[in-house]
């Protein structure tokens, strides 16, 4: 019986996925019907202009949008069991916001100097990032026992950051350094195929490392005597939860800049709907719901005031942090 509700759950969350992913490329200031998309990918004919949209602009958009999601619902996941708190995020921890505050020191360095940045340089920079903010949080892990008090560091964390970001791109003269007021309050926009492979390789091997440590992340939740009893080395499983989690924010804030609530409420909305936490279930889960909840949230950004855009960062905020709200609800309920 549990197999076939779970069964019907991914075909749901994978239904959602391909629909989210047509509409995002056939809908716009310029609608192209679903007939002409299909042939403009199959056979390559239709219009030069509704091709340029669909190949140039809005696929490789969806697609970036799909993956980023699905790899930074994961991240918060990992977080999640990293820090056995269901709020714990790398947004909320301020992993984010130190990945982009490197980034666009890195950024404006070249650009001062019309130099170009390459993807790969940029998830280096903002890998770098992520590792600094979440050494901080960690040496607080040692000092503050209170994990409310965790979190609120991490946001304190988070707003230093960006204030800094804000700062460097804020007195930048360059008009083109100017215009990384879009990437860094989060967007989807600009993404070409380039970024697409690399991201794509990025986030689906750094996924599939996670899917193989499921049996250890099991052991973990259990409790980690439970865990040392079966064998797991903490101290090794720790350190790569903490490099793949920051590995995947990072690759989403290089791309896409910093992207709210999607790595708390995702992971948790996906466990309600299985009504299990076993990583088996979550890891795919997890994934697929990052990427439909993004792909929904970056339509309406691109579509709800049309010419004007949104930036992701709200439209997920809008959505996500009432799940938030509803689990510490749930979770001082449970604590009478």
């Amino acid at each position: 019986m549990k197999r076939n509700r779970y069964a019907l759950i991914f075909l749901c969350l994978a239904v959602a996925v391909a629909v989210l992913l047509g509409a995002n490329v056939c809908i716009g200031s310029v609608s192209i019907p679903l007939k002409e998309v299909l042939s403009i990918l199959g056979e390559g004919s239709g219009s030069s202009v509704s091709a340029g949209i669909v190949l140039e602009i809005r696929l490789p958009r969806a697609l970036a949008a799909a993956i980023l999601g699905g790899g930074l619902a994961l991240s918060g996941y990992l977080l999640q069991t990293f820090f056995h708190n269901p709020i714990a995020g790398p947004f909320i921890l301020g992993i984010s916001s130190g990945a982009k505050l490197v980034v666009a020191l890195v950024m404006v360095y070249l650009l001062e100097r019309a130099m170009q940045a390459s993807s790969l340089l940029l998830i280096a920079a903002a890998f770098a990032g992520a590792m600094i903010s979440m050494g901080f949080v960690l040496l607080m892990s040692k000092v503050l026992s209170h994990m409310a008090t965790l979190i609120v560091s991490g946001v304190m964390i988070g707003y230093i950051c960006t204030a800094i970001t804000d700062f460097v791109v804020t007195f930048a003269d360059d008009s083109d350094i100017v215009n990384l007021h879009n990437w860094s309050q989060g967007s989807f926009s600009g993404i070409s195929w380039d970024n697409v492979a690399v991201m794509t390789v990025v986030i689906f091997l750094t996924s599939a490392c996670v899917f193989l440590m499921s049996k250890s992340i099991s052991a973990y939740q259990l409790g980690e005597a439970y865990a040392q009893n079966m064998g797991l080395n903490i101290k090794l499983f720790r350190a790569l939860l903490v490099l793949l989690s920051s590995l995947l924010s990072a690759c989403v804030t290089a791309f896409a800049g910093p992207v709210s609530f999607v790595g708390i409420a995702v992971p948790q909305i996906v466990k309600n709907l299985f009504h299990t936490s076993r990583p088996l279930l979550m890891i795919p889960a997890s994934f697929l719901g990052g990427a439909a909840f993004c792909m929904f949230c970056d339509l309406l950004a691109r579509t709800l005031f049309a010419p004007t855009e949104l930036s992701i960062s709200t439209v997920t905020a809008v959505f996500g942090a009432p799940v938030v709200i509803v689990i510490l609800l749930r979770t001082r309920k449970e604590g009478m």
